[in-house]
Parts: C-alpha cells; structure tokens; sequence
C-alpha cells in the first residue's frame, strides 16, 4: 500500500509516495518496507527505537513533530504529526482497509461482566447460524479456532486492525469485543465502525497515575464507546448505567435491570452451586433461562447478551438453547470431576473481585464455602492485606497460597496476604505451593462444599522470574483427583 492510501483524509505530508508492507510500534516486529510509528509512551518512548527500527527494515517513520530535529537527517522517509498517538488507530484502519465496516461489530465496556457477556453472545449468534469473532481479555478467535492468547483486554491498534481484517475475510458476520477503558481514552478503537455499545458496570478499578486518575475519568473514559454508536444497551440497577443515558442523549438505550424497571427485566432468580435460573421477556413471552454458571452476576450478564441479540432479532429458541451451554474460561468456570465436588475456577484477582465472586457463591452454597487463593507480585502490594481480610470475613476457610509470584519471593507475597486475613479470622493456612494447596483444598472438600480457585482464571501458566510455566488449573485439578 503507497503511503497517500496510508494516510488518506489525515492530513500529512510525506516526499516520496513508497510502497509500504506494514505497519508496527514496536520496532522489534518492524520488517522489510514497514512504517514504523513512533508513539510516546507511559513506559517507553517509541522515539527512543527508531534506530533500531530502521535497521529492522522500516523504510518510513512517523513521529512527532516536536522531535523532527532530532531525526530530520535519517535517510527514510520522516512524516511528522502533533502526536502520533492520535493517529495511529486511523492509520491502522486504512493500511488494513477498515475491515470492521465489513462486519456488525458489537462493544462492551464497563469493569465486570465483559468477558462472560461477549462469550454469552458470541454463543447465541453461534447458536442462530451466524459466524462470530471475538475479541478480548482470555484469547481472540474466529468461530471455534482460537487465534491467539489475549495480552490485553484491547490490543494496540495495529494488532487490532489486523484481527479485525483476518475476521472480514474469514466472512465473519459479527465481532464481539470488550472494549476497555484505557483503548478508549487513549485512542485505540478510534476509525472502527461500531454497531452497538453495551455498558456492565462500573467500580473502582484501575485508578492510578498511568491510568485514570479518579473515578470520574474512568467513567467517563468507558462513556466515550456511546459516542460511537447510535444504539446502546445499559444496566440501570448501576449507578453510571442510568447516568449514561442522560450523559450521552445521540445514542438510543435499551435498559436491563434485575431491581429497576427496565426494557429486560429479570424475575424469580433462582442459583445453586451449579447453574442459575430467571425469567425474563423473550420475543414479548415470559421465558425460563437456565444457565450453567452460578451466580447473580450471571443473571446481568446474560441479560446484556440476551438484549443485544434480541435486537439482532435471534429466535428465543436459539438464545435459551445458547445459553444453557456456554462456558467461559476462567469465569466461575465449574471443572467437571468424577468426585461431584463443586470446584470453581476464577479469574478474581483484586479486593473487589474476590469479595464479588465469594459472597455470591456464599448466597446459594448449602456447605462450606472454601477459598484458595494468592496474589501477583511486582504489583500493588497493598491490596494483598485487603485480599486476606475479604476473603477471612466471607469464606468459612481459606489456604494462601502462591500466584504469579514473578520476581518477587512468593513466601513475601503469602505473608503480606496473612497480615491481613489474621486480623478476621483463624480459619485459614498458609501453603505456598499452589498444587498442594489446591489438592488441600479438594482433599478437605465435601459435596456440599465449594471451593473457588481465585486468581488464575483462563491463563494456564505460572510467571516465574519472567518465565512462563505451563500451568493449568483445570488440568492439575483433575491429574490430583486422577490420583485419590
């Protein structure tokens, strides 16, 4: 592609019109013939390797033009805009030929619920004899086939745009994808064609310097999908949910609710330690959903889902037929075992989520609820107290154990997390070794017990001074019960 196709409707300058063969922002993918853009980070300053990019073979660097001195003499070809971030995500779009204008490409924001939701609906279209992208934090994939493990909940532009062109011409009639806060705040989906915007939820969550200062910048950040869609969909039992709709008056919202009145109400819930039941209106008729993930988040989840593709016109048959067999990786994820236990998997990883996942499961299990869980290192060590403490006060036991420890000591780690629990409770011990931990935990369990696995979740490997280890609950819950 010529760089005039490159940069069209954009608004800069370049001498010669090359052919370009792609485009990256990390000059270690940078090959042959490439556009190398130069963005400003929080971390790093792509400024800092365009030397190393152009001895990886980009013919042509975009930078800002604040910084054209420092550059102005390289021998390839230098294109200047005020700040290259800003326009990535557009010139992502036409190097890839805005493939999402060849699809219906549905976005979901808010903190929670995300990832349940898009496997929801991507389930149900699944279910109607549609062909389904998705994209988001567990792995990307075009029907069945998994592309690739997810880095981030929404990638960088450019990883964007190229998933997005394999899923047009793979004929994808959908794309499902969570859009997370700091992809809209920063630019990232900017140029893609949205056909809906569905919002979760709000709460505190990735507040820090780096990311949203306040809470406030956070809402709003998540708001900015609504200006990109005409037609939303919104849970009104949040706070922010109702708030959106006054916030953002050019975009037409339907409502969900469980509390409120709402467009899709949901009634007579009814959860166990294995799947969970409501009603709702289906196609104008009173119908029983019955899905196999418990909980009363499910119940917002699948609402959301059940909204979007309503408005698709799904039959009711395909959308309850769906969502009695979705799974989600990761995501109050039952592991099927030979001993009956309720064994739960899940991606729970700060104060919040954890308090969430177990006081729902608390509500509806007739036995204990057991707790087996640990926290990353080289990250905010402040929450691993808070952690001991939530998970003290509501699960009847727990076993601190080891997560991603990183470069950190994962004994260091467990005792920070037990300087909490042990101001609530006595109920609890320390195994640092994650698989004695979890066949602990399962040894000590009884059919009316259930034991979540916080932490983890759809990953399935073990960060250990920057290496990955294979590491899958699903299959070391199974290889300890293969043995008992």
């Amino acid at each position: 592609m010529r760089l005039e196709n490159v940069f069209d409707n954009l608004n800069v300058k370049f001498n010669n019109n090359i052919e370009i063969n792609g485009i990256s922002i990390d000059s270690r993918t940078v090959k042959e013939g490439y556009l190398f853009i130069a963005i400003n980070g929080f971390d790093m300053d792509g400024h800092n390797f365009i030397n190393s990019a152009i001895e990886n073979g980009a013919t042509a660097i975009l930078i800002d033009e604040d910084r054209l001195d420092e550059f102005k003499d390289l021998n390839v070809e230098i294109i200047t805009t005020p700040n290259t971030r800003e326009l990535v995500s557009l010139v992502s779009c036409n190097f890839y030929n805005n493939p999402s204008r060849e699809f219906k490409l549905i976005g979901i924001t808010g903190t929670k619920g995300k990832t349940t939701t898009t496997f929801m609906v991507k389930r149900i279209l699944e279910e109607a004899g549609y062909k389904v992208g998705l994209v988001g934090t567990v792995a990307n994939y075009i029907g069945k086939e998994k592309l690739e493990d997810a880095d981030r909940t929404t990638p960088e532009p450019t990883k964007l745009q190229e998933l997005f062109r394999m899923m047009a011409d793979a004929k994808c009639d959908y794309v499902i994808m969570e859009v997370s806060s700091q992809s809209l705040k920063l630019g990232r989906v900017n140029g893609s064609c949205f056909d809906v915007g569905l919002f979760t939820n709000l709460s505190e969550d990735h507040i820090s310097e780096k990311e949203h200062p306040t809470m406030e910048d956070y809402f709003l950040s998540k708001s900015k999908l609504f200006d990109k869609v005409k037609n939303g969909f919104t849970n009104v039992d949040d706070i922010k949910g109702k708030e959106l709709i006054s916030l953002k008056p050019n975009c037409n919202f339907k409502t969900y609710s469980v509390n409120e009145k709402s467009d899709k109400q949901a009634t007579n819930i009814r959860i166990n330690n294995v799947e969970t039941r409501f009603n709702c209106l289906i196609d104008n008729e009173d119908t029983e959903v019955v899905i196999n993930i418990p909980g009363g988040f499910t119940v917002y989840n699948a609402l959301g889902a059940i909204s979007i593709c309503e408005y698709y016109r799904v039959k009711k048959e395909d959308i309850v037929s769906a969502l009695k067999t979705v799974s989600v990786p990761g995501r109050s994820e039952l592991v099927p075992n030979k001993l009956g236990l309720a064994l739960m998997i899940d991606y729970a990883h700060s104060e919040e989520s954890l308090e969430n996942i177990l006081s729902a499961v608390k509500s509806y299990t007739k036995g204990r609820v057991i707790s087996v869980f640990g926290c990353g290192g080289d990250r905010d060590n402040r929450k691993r107290p808070k952690m001991g403490i939530v998970s003290g006060k509501i699960a009847d036991y727990t076993i601190v154990t080891s997560d991603n420890p990183r470069t950190e000591d994962p004994e260091l780690i467990v005792r920070e997390i037990e300087d909490g629990i042990k101001t609530v409770t006595d109920k609890y011990e320390v195994v640092v070794d994650r698989t004695k931990a979890i066949e602990k935990a399962i040894k000590m369990a009884t059919k009316e017990d259930l034991v979540v696995f916080a932490g983890k979740g759809h990953e399935t490997y073990q960060e250990i001074n920057h290496i990955k280890h294979p590491y899958d609950e699903r299959i070391i819950i199974n290889e300890i019960i293969k043995k008992m």
